[in-house]
């Protein structure tokens, strides 16, 4: 789904316009609305950390001037998203563009973690919307991972045709790395 690139760019400014407030976490763009999300909790921020040490482990070897880091921007203004996955994989020298945020085609593998609910939440209905982003974005790989219930996915191929299911403790494939999911965490 597209968005008139006005009604975007209107958007955008608006959110870049919103002052920093202790507790919001990351403020994205999706269904022509700005929303605000609550930081993580320690578990879902641990599986981040676990994941990007792995990935920083082996990307000289895979990809060499590359990193994978946590709370960069990802925006593809043509869809109407900005987005701020987990985890992304990028070249270091891409945040040097000048822009504000990475573009899709600099990106290599999104990682998100479920969060742990508010009692109302619907992150289910969430994460598909964002494996439809990262894939209509054309990012060859995104990782969903899911604490809540000790699971998660591997979307790959063009169009995230191919998905593995995997439960914390397997060693799994993602793209060319190798990932110990026993570093993960269910929620308490």
């Amino acid at each position: 789904m597209s968005i008139d690139p006005a009604a975007y760019a209107r958007l955008r400014e608006s959110a870049d316009r919103l002052p920093l407030i202790p507790g919001i976490g990351k403020v994205e763009i999706a269904g022509g609305m700005i929303t605000l999300a609550l930081p993580p909790v320690e578990q879902h921020a641990w599986a981040i950390v676990g994941i990007a040490r792995q990935l920083n482990a082996q990307l000289p070897r895979t990809h060499p001037g590359h990193v994978a880091h946590a709370g960069a921007e990802l925006e593809d203004a043509s869809r109407g998203r900005l987005r701020v996955p987990d985890l992304m994989v990028f070249a270091e020298a891409a945040p040097e563009g000048g822009g504000p945020a990475l573009l899709p085609h600099e990106v290599l593998l999104v990682v998100e973690i479920v969060p742990k609910p508010a009692p109302r939440s619907a992150p289910e209905y969430e994460h598909r919307a964002r494996v439809r982003d990262y894939a209509a974005m054309g990012i060859p790989l995104h990782l969903l991972v899911d604490p809540r219930k000790g699971t998660g996915i591997v979307h790959d191929e063009p169009g995230y045709t191919s998905r593995k299911e995997f439960a914390f403790g397997d060693t799994i494939t993602v793209g060319p790395w190798t990932l110990d999911t026993g570093v993960l965490r269910t929620y308490a």
